[in-house]
């Protein structure tokens, strides 16, 4: 990895597509040098050669690969946490527990990893800044949604804990909140069903990749001594994370 002594760089996991990809080219357009990981390494290895970046393979629920990754990364200014996702829709009684680990391994314990692993180097860094991506799920229940409102609650636990344990270094920390955002998120959930996915959106306008990415680019251009708490952000059509306005073609 060849980068600029002076660059100042951010660091954003589960970069291939989606979220994660539209803030890496954000933060790249702010200067940043951007350090993206995901499993999908050719994609990774697009977005960085158009950004001027640095694509390196991330398998967030792999201790050896998320040490492999944060060994090599000289400095880190900003983490964004966006690694994760959902599997299923299935109510308590017929949980998944298999669906359930990936879950809980990819949101909570694929967090806890990343930011461990460059948590000293935020601080080093004089004026450090981790944004978690959580969800509205993180914030209440809704049915059928434990095993993924479950884990959410807990990685914005572990989020919010270190803005205390952070007090007094030179780390700020930010939980965005995203309610409903089409992305490759639903095609996930509900294991590659298109028509499945598509409901989700049906007769809403959602929010979209780069909405988020803006939020976490204006995050990341805030004074160091601004600390933007927690980020809720929903598409109008949306109340809660089951509730939505969809209009009738």
């Amino acid at each position: 990895m060849t980068i600029s002594s002076d660059a100042r760089i951010a660091v954003v996991t589960g970069a291939s597509s989606g979220i994660g990809e539209a803030t890496a080219r954000t933060l790249a357009a702010q200067g940043f040098h951007v350090v993206i990981g995901a499993r999908r390494v050719d994609r990774l290895e697009k977005i960085a050669e158009e950004i001027g970046g640095t694509a390196l393979e991330l398998d967030v629920t792999d201790e050896d690969s998320v040490d492999a990754f944060a060994a090599v990364v000289p400095r880190v200014d900003v983490l964004v946490n966006n690694a994760g996702g959902a599997k299923g829709l299935a109510t308590v009684l017929d949980a998944d527990l298999d669906d359930w680990r990936w879950m809980w391994e990819t949101n909570v314990l694929g967090t806890l990893r990343v930011t461990k692993a460059l948590l000293r180097k935020l601080i080093d860094s004089g004026d450090g800044l981790v944004v978690t991506i959580t969800s509205v799920a993180a914030l209440e229940a809704y049915d059928n949604g434990s095993g993924y409102t479950t884990a959410k609650h807990a990685q914005a636990v572990l989020h919010r804990t270190l803005r205390g344990e952070l007090l007094g270094k030179p780390v700020r920390l930010t939980e965005i909140a995203p309610g409903a955002v089409e992305t490759e998120f639903s095609l996930v959930r509900f294991e590659g069903d298109q028509d499945k996915a598509d409901k989700v959106y049906e007769g809403i306008t959602p929010l979209v990749a780069q909405d988020i990415a803006e939020i976490i680019g204006f995050v990341a251009s805030r004074p160091s001594h601004v600390n933007l708490d927690q980020i809720i952000v929903k598409p109008r059509d949306q109340a809660s994370p089951g509730r939505f306005h969809r209009t009738t073609s």
